[in-house]
């Protein structure tokens, strides 16, 4: 393969798709990039892929790659039955579903329980921000306990981590992944096309939206307080991406653009993705330890999937 043509003979710009119109430095796109990369080095087919999404921000991301490919972008929430029907209408497409905290952890919870549980053939990504970015940055469902908004809420519930429930319900493929990480999440993305069954991939993708502050001659609220308005429009600074680089087993911390920060601990080489109770312990361990852990947590590929059981 070479530096511009992978295995079946297509350039990588073969795998890309419209302009993105999220905010400049959401971690979405760099999701984007790492499975444009991940597509591209597998040497998929466009034509057996079908990208698959619910509503929501992280729902427009099928639109940013591989624009020749099918694409479904389904009702809130619904995006697992959407998928059923089409792979199992077609069993030769390569499914690829793109959702969200909100798609996935709260009004998509039913449905996403239930593809794990029939261990539908496909690899569903998780833009995970723990907030609802479309509807101006409410706490979504995987937002964690004590956890404050923008404008300085408190979160009083405790969170849904969808790893667990997917471990719990006896998914076959259980990996989280931080957006900024390509040099994880891209073989992560590459094993979960590459298994037989439903592969969840949690990433945690900062929002930078909702980080405006007090202050700021260009927030949402100076801007809306000084304008004379002939549209409804609010300022979104930019921002840059945020990427990390640290070796296995060792834990990070990470600045978000509002300043908080996140502890990621990457899963070290001696853990056994194949021990299903050792990938509960460390999601608990971390929970208490207070960091996110990243890699591949749990992989059984005995397990037969619905469209072959």
């Amino acid at each position: 393969m070479s530096a511009t043509i992978n295995h079946i003979g297509l350039p990588r710009d073969a795998y890309k798709g419209a302009a993105t119109t999220l905010c400049a430095g959401c971690g979405h796109n760099s999701i984007t990039n790492h499975m444009v990369k991940a597509l591209y080095e597998l040497g998929v087919e466009p034509h057996r892929l079908a990208k698959m999404s619910g509503i929501g921000c992280s729902s427009k991301t099928p639109a940013y790659f591989v624009e020749t490919a099918h694409g479904f972008n389904g009702v809130h929430g619904r995006m697992p039955a959407l998928t059923t029907g089409a792979q199992l209408a077609n069993r030769q497409l390569i499914m690829l579903g793109v959702s969200g905290d909100g798609d996935t952890a709260s009004i998509g919870l039913g449905q996403f329980m239930h593809m794990i549980r029939r261990n539908i053939d496909c690899t569903y990504i998780i833009e995970d921000n723990g907030t609802y970015g479309l509807t101006k940055g409410q706490f979504s469902a995987t937002a964690d306990l004590g956890s404050v908004q923008k404008k300085g809420a408190v979160n009083t519930f405790q969170p849904i981590d969808p790893c667990a429930v997917a471990l719990t319900l006896g998914c076959s493929f259980v990996a989280r992944s931080f957006s900024g990480d390509g040099k994880q999440v891209v073989p992560l993305i590459k094993a979960a096309i590459a298994h037989r069954g439903t592969a969840i991939l949690d990433i945690i993708s900062p929002c930078v939206t909702f980080n405006d502050h007090d202050g700021s001659t260009k927030s949402y609220s100076w801007v809306k307080d000084h304008e004379e308005s002939i549209a409804d429009v609010s300022f979104i600074p930019f921002f840059e991406e945020v990427h990390v680089d640290y070796e296995p087993g060792t834990v990070r911390d990470v600045e978000l653009h509002d300043g908080s920060h996140i502890l990621l601990k990457k899963l070290g080489e001696d853990h056994d993705p194949t021990d299903r109770r050792a990938a509960m312990t460390v999601i608990e361990e971390g929970r208490t330890a207070g960091h996110l852990v990243t890699g591949l947590l749990y992989l059984d590929t005995s397990m037969t999937d619905f469209a072959t059981g």
